[in-house]
C-alpha cells in the first residue's frame, strides 16, 4: 500500500485556464431541450417578477405618501404586488424542479457514459491508473457537475437577467446615478479574473485530494481482514487521517480565496451604492428625483449588487466544475488500444478450439525490461488438454492474457482456429473462451446473477444443471433464499471451495470450445479439492483445455505437459516422460511430492 499519488491519473494535464471543459457537460444536458426551455421560461418569469417589485414600490411611495393619496387609490398597487409575488413563487418552484431534474439526469448520463467507456479500456490502462481513484471521479466529480447543472447555472442565469434588467431599469430611473454605479463594475471584475484563476487551480487540487481519500478507503476496507490480522488499524487510521488532512488543507486554501473574492466584490459594490445614495439624497432635496424613484433605485440597486455578488460565487463554482469536467472528459476521451478492426475477420463456424502461438515475444507495458514470453511457439489441437507448469514468473499466466487478447504480442502471432487475433473482433474471440481463474471473482449480487455471468439468458433449469455438474447445487439449495441469496461483497458468504465451484458452473454455462484453468484447485482443503476436481473433469469434456498448475499432482492426467521458464518452453511431454528426463519438471515434482510425504 502506497501513499496517494499527488498526480491525477489518465494523462493528467495542467489545469486549463478556461471554462471550455464545461462544453462536455452541455453536450449531455442539451439532450433535454424541453426541460431546458421550461426552466429558462420559468427563470425569466421569476427574474421579471423580482425586478417588477421595485417599480411597484415606486408607485406606492409616490402615490401613497404624497399627502393626497388614500387607501382606495393605492389598493390596486398592492393587489398588483400580490399577483407579482404569486408569479414569483410559482415560477421559482417550476424553475427549481426542472433545473434539479436536469442536474440529476445529466449527472446520471455522464456517469453511465464514463462507466461504459471504462469497460472498453484495456488491462494495460488499469495497470497505470488506480481503479479506486477512477471510481472517485464517478462520485466526487459528478457530484460537482450535478451542483453546477442543478443549481449554479440556474443561479447564474437568474442573476444575469436580474443584473442586466436591473441596470436598464436604473438608467430609466436616474441615468446619472446609474452611470456612477456602473463605474465600479470594472473594479469588481479585476479581482474576479485574478483570484478566479487561483481558485480553479486549488479546485482541481482539492478534487485530487478527495480522490485520494476515496482510494485509501476502498483499498483499506477491501482488505479489512489483512489489516486486522496484522494489527495495522492504527497505521491505516493515521494514513486515512493524513489524506483527510491534506484534503482539508487544500480545500481551506480554496475557500479562503473564494471568501476574499466574494468580500472584495460585495464590499466594492455596496460601497459604491452608499456613495451613490449620498448623491441621490441631494437630488431628492433639489426636487430632481421623487421619493418613489429613490426607493425603487435603492431596491433595484440592491438587487443588482446582490446579483453581481452572486455571480462572483457562481464563477468560482464554474471554475471548480470546469476542473471536475476536465477530469471526467479525460476518462471519456480514453480510447482502447485493443479493439475490433474496421473489417474483422470472422472466426470459423462451427468453432474448432485450436489455439496456436507462433514465435510470440511479449513484454508487459509496465515491465518493459523483462520479456514475459520470448519467441514462444505452441499449438494446442482441438479437444486436447495441455498443462502448463513452471516457476513463478515463467510466463504461464501471460499465455492466458494473450489468448483472451487483453494484450497484443510485441512480435509473433496468436491464432484461434487459424485466425490471427488482431484481425478478429475481441468480443467474438472471448465468446469462444471460458475461464476459471485462480482468484475467483464473485460479484456483490445474487447467486443467480453470478452464475448467469456465463450466459445471461440461461433459464433456471440451465443454472441448476450447471450447478449440479459443478458440485455446487447442494450448498446453493441451502442458501436462505436459494439462487436469489445475496452472496456478499466478493462472495464473503461462501467458502473458497464454494466460490470456485460457482466459477466452474459459470464456465459450464459459457459452453465455450476453449477452456482456461488457472490453478483452479489452489488453496483448497482435500474435500473441496476433490469436489472441484470432479467438476473440472466434467467441464473439460470435449473442450480444448489449457491448465496452469503449480501443484503437479493435478496435471498427471494431461495429454501433454509444457514446462516453462523465463518465457520459453524448456520441456514437453507426459508426466512419466518428464520425470524420466530429470529436468526442471522432475526437480519441481521431487520437491512437491517429498514435501507432501
Amino acid at each position: 500500500m502506497t501513499e496517494p499519488n499527488p498526480t491525477p491519473p489518465a494523462a493528467a494535464t495542467e489545469p486549463r485556464r478556461k471554462l471550455s471543459s464545461l462544453v462536455m457537460v452541455w453536450g449531455f444536458a442539451s439532450k433535454y431541450p424541453v426541460q431546458i426551455a421550461i426552466a429558462v421560461v420559468a427563470l425569466i418569469f421569476a427574474a421579471g417578477a423580482t425586478l417588477y417589485i421595485p417599480a411597484t414600490f415606486k408607485l406606492v411611495v409616490d402615490n401613497g405618501f404624497s399627502g393626497n393619496g388614500d387607501a382606495k387609490s393605492i389598493a390596486p398597487y398592492f393587489q398588483g404586488l400580490g399577483v407579482v409575488v404569486i408569479v414569483l413563487a410559482i415560477s421559482t418552484a417550476v424553475r427549481f424542479y426542472f433545473v434539479s431534474w436536469l442536474g440529476e439526469r445529466t449527472v446520471a448520463d455522464v456517469r453511465v457514459a464514463v462507466h461504459r467507456n471504462l469497460l472498453r479500456l484495456d488491462p494495460k490502462w488499469f495497470e497505470e491508473n488506480r481503479p479506486s481513484e477512477i471510481a472517485s471521479r464517478l462520485t466526487a466529480d459528478t457530484a460537482i457537475i450535478e451542483q453546477i447543472v442543478g443549481t449554479t447555472v440556474s443561479v447564474a442565469l437568474r442573476n444575469a437577467v436580474i443584473g442586466v434588467g436591473g441596470v436598464i431599469y436604473l438608467f430609466a430611473l436616474a441615468p446619472k446615478l446609474a452611470a456612477s454605479l456602473l463605474i465600479g463594475i470594472p473594479v469588481v471584475i479585476l479581482p474576479i479574473v485574478f483570484l478566479g484563476r487561483r481558485v480553479r487551480q486549488y479546485s482541481r487540487t482539492s478534487q485530487d485530494r478527495v480522490a485520494d481519500i476515496g482510494s485509501i478507503a476502498v483499498e483499506t476496507l477491501g482488505a479489512m481482514k489483512i489489516v486486522q490480522a496484522f494489527g495495522q488499524e492504527q497505521r491505516e487510521g493515521d494514513r486515512f487521517e493524513k489524506a483527510v488532512g491534506n484534503s482539508f488543507a487544500t480545500a481551506k486554501r480554496r475557500f479562503r480565496l473564494r471568501a476574499i473574492m466574494t468580500a472584495a466584490v460585495i464590499g466594492l459594490l455596496f460601497g459604491a451604492i452608499v456613495l451613490i445614495m449620498w448623491d441621490a439624497v441631494r437630488d431628492v432635496a433639489n426636487g430632481t428625483l421623487t421619493g418613489g424613484s429613490i426607493t425603487a433605485f435603492v431596491l433595484t440597486g440592491g438587487f443588482v449588487a446582490g446579483a453581481f455578488g452572486a455571480l462572483t460565487e457562481v464563477y468560482g463554482d464554474l471554475l471548480r466544475a470546469s476542473g471536475a469536467a476536465a477530469r471526467l472528459n479525460e476518462l471519456l476521451a480514453e480510447e482502447p488500444e485493443i479493439r475490433a478492426p474496421q473489417h474483422p475477420v470472422a472466426l470459423p463456424v462451427p468453432p474448432l478450439g485450436e489455439v496456436a502461438f507462433e514465435n510470440v515475444t511479449f513484454r508487459y507495458p509496465t515491465r518493459q525490461e523483462v520479456s514475459a514470453l520470448d519467441n514462444f511457439s505452441l499449438t494446442v489441437a482441438p479437444g486436447e488438454t495441455v498443462a502448463i507448469v513452471g516457476p513463478s514468473g515463467a510466463g504461464k499466466s501471460t499465455l492466458f492474457q494473450l489468448i483472451q487478447r487483453f494484450y497484443d504480442p510485441d512480435s509473433g502471432m496468436v491464432r484461434i482456429d487459424g485466425v490471427g487475433l488482431p484481425s478478429a473482433d475481441p468480443a467474438e474471440i472471448r465468446k469462444r473462451i471460458a475461464m476459471v481463474p485462480q482468484d475467483t471473482v464473485i460479484f456483490g449480487s445474487s447467486a443467480r446473477d453470478n452464475l448467469r455471468y456465463g450466459d445471461w439468458s440461461a433459464s433456471d433449469d440451465a443454472l441448476w444443471a450447471a450447478a449440479e455438474a459443478a458440485n455446487a447445487a447442494e450448498f446453493l439449495r441451502k442458501l436462505p433464499e436459494g439462487l436469489d441469496t445475496f452472496l456478499g461483497e466478493g462472495g464473503a458468504r461462501l467458502s473458497g471451495g464454494q466460490r470456485q465451484r460457482v466459477a466452474i458452473a459459470r464456465a459450464l454455462l459459457r459452453n465455450a470450445p476453449i477452456l482456461l484453468l488457472d490453478e483452479a484447485t489452489s488453496a483448497l482443503d482435500a474435500e473441496s479439492e476433490r469436489l472441484v476436481q470432479q467438476a473440472l473433469e466434467r467441464l473439460m469434456e470435449d473442450r480444448t483445455t489449457l491448465v496452469i498448475a503449480h501443484r503437479l499432482a493435478t496435471v498427471r492426467s494431461a495429454s501433454r505437459i509444457i514446462v516453462m521458464d523465463d518465457g520459453r518452453i524448456v520441456e514437453t511431454g507426459t508426466h512419466s516422460q518428464l520425470i524420466g528426463q530429470n529436468g526442471l519438471y522432475a526437480r519441481l515434482a521431487s520437491l512437491q511430492f517429498s514435501q507432501a510425504a
